[in-house]
């Protein structure tokens, strides 16, 4: 069995509370009992060793020991949630599902079989390792959805040494790295998961004040929205001990803001990725952008200001797109790094950096001083192509109140010419009433060609 030493710890903290979903906590017993239970269900409808499997659901008790009797059962899992449903059909070909078992928000549940053989040869050499296997797709941001094939043992591996047992609210969802990270590290140490039904900042706070959770795993998007919302000021989040970001470029007047807020919490920076896991990291401290990233299983190296990262926990590959490692397994971030002895400072993609006129402009430092601005609610930077400067820097606003266009651009470029260098201030302002973010609360960038 896969996951046995995870069963053994489960059977440890019976009496503890595993999962609180829609505000009901539900014991490790429980989860241990449901995990049972799910193991009839699937000999029931003949789901086995190296089938496909897709999960549409949350953190809900079902779903949760769903997903540890398929690890257990050696399938193949591809956990997927209402956020990629536009793109539900396609993922489930990609990944040649052959079973679909999804959730309503009462943690019902149905089984739905697929007539589609395995033929990819990724998941063909998992099934005969007969290792359980997940299919993370990713955000998609920059292009089309890739499809990463994981062999579940190795990314389980570091979970068996023991850490901080945690009340822990579960953010990330359960379809990206982050939110398996999450969820197993917690299960892992005896701790509790705080499922929430939306990622509504009141929501997320109202659930810490009633669970008096301790961690709250989230990305710099979210703590903008937070800020902007004031939700912390309605709700006791005097349980919070540890905030942790990643997934994008945090702007530093965030983090200023935030650690202001809360200076008894710990702010850490995160670092993962979908093809190869998250990484331990340690934050300069926690007003900081400096972070040092590695731990047990990983290396990195920077190779002409760029992030490389060779992991045991790696994917096998994508099942749509080329492998991005090299012969050696190293795999190219595309992440620009400045580097300060052990720790590094994330500065953005390649894709994302600006060029104007033959000098860089990292989105995440213009975002980080317009939102400094008054009114200001959101504001994305992207480049757009000049056929002087080869591009231009543009800054598409969400504001609080409507204020005139033209007087709103003037006051943009007065405040930046106070903060940046001239090749940074925006040359192309819009306002907008469109969402900034995706649905994993990941910065969207709409960059033009």
């Amino acid at each position: 069995m896969s996951i046995a030493w995870l069963r053994e710890r489960m059977e440890q903290w019976a009496d503890h509370p595993a999962i609180v979903w829609n505000d009901h906590p539900f014991l490790y017993r429980d989860l241990l009992a449901r995990l049972q239970m799910w193991h009839q269900a699937l000999d029931r409808h003949d789901v086995g060793t190296g089938q496909v499997v897709t999960i549409e659901g949350d953190y809900s008790p079902n779903a949760v020991s769903l997903l540890l009797a398929l690890i257990e059962r050696n399938t193949i899992v591809v956990p997927l949630t209402r956020s990629v449903a536009a793109q539900r059909e396609e993922f489930l070909d990609i990944a040649e599902v052959q079973v679909v078992v999804s959730f309503d928000d009462d943690d019902r549940w149905r089984i739905e079989r697929r007539a589609r053989p395995v033929t990819n040869p990724l998941t063909c050499q998992l099934i005969e390792r007969g290792h359980p296997g997940l299919v993370l797709f990713s955000s998609g941001s920059t292009g089309k959805s890739k499809a990463a094939l994981h062999d579940f043992i190795p990314l389980l591996e570091k979970f068996q040494v023991p850490r901080h047992r945690r009340v822990t609210l579960t953010f990330l969802l359960l379809d990206h790295i982050g939110g398996i990270n999450t969820l197993f590290y917690t299960l892992a140490n005896g701790g509790t998961v705080v499922a929430v039904p939306s990622r509504d900042p009141d929501v997320v706070c109202r659930a810490i004040e009633t669970h008096r959770a301790q961690t709250l795993p989230t990305s710099p998007t979210f703590l903008n929205l937070l800020l902007i919302s004031e939700a912390y000021k309605r709700y006791d989040l005097s349980s919070l001990e540890l905030i942790t970001y990643g997934t994008e470029v945090m702007p530093e007047s965030t983090l200023q803001r935030i650690h202001a807020l809360f200076p008894n919490v710990q702010l850490l920076q995160t670092y993962g990725l979908s093809e190869l896991g998250i990484l331990r990291s340690k934050s300069r401290d926690s007003s900081s952008l400096w972070v040092k990233i590695g731990g047990e299983g990983f290396e990195t190296k920077i190779v002409d200001g760029v992030l490389w990262i060779r992991a045991r926990s790696a994917m096998l590959g994508y099942l749509n797109a080329p492998s991005p490692f090299d012969e050696e397994g190293w795999m190219n971030t595309q992440d620009v790094v400045e580097v300060d002895g052990e720790y590094i400072r994330i500065l953005g993609r390649r894709s994302e950096i600006i060029n104007v006129g033959g000098q860089k402009v990292y989105p995440a430092e213009v975002e980080s001083v317009l939102l400094q601005m008054p009114n200001v609610k959101d504001v994305a930077v992207t480049g757009e192509s000049n056929p002087i400067t080869g591009q231009i820097v543009t800054a598409r606003f969400n504001l609080f109140e409507p204020e005139d266009p033209n007087a709103f651009k003037r006051r943009v470029r007065a405040f930046c010419r106070e903060r940046l260098a001239p090749y940074k201030i925006p040359v192309k302002i819009i306002i907008t009433d469109d969402k900034q973010h995706s649905a994993r609360f990941k910065k969207m960038r709409r960059s033009s060609p």
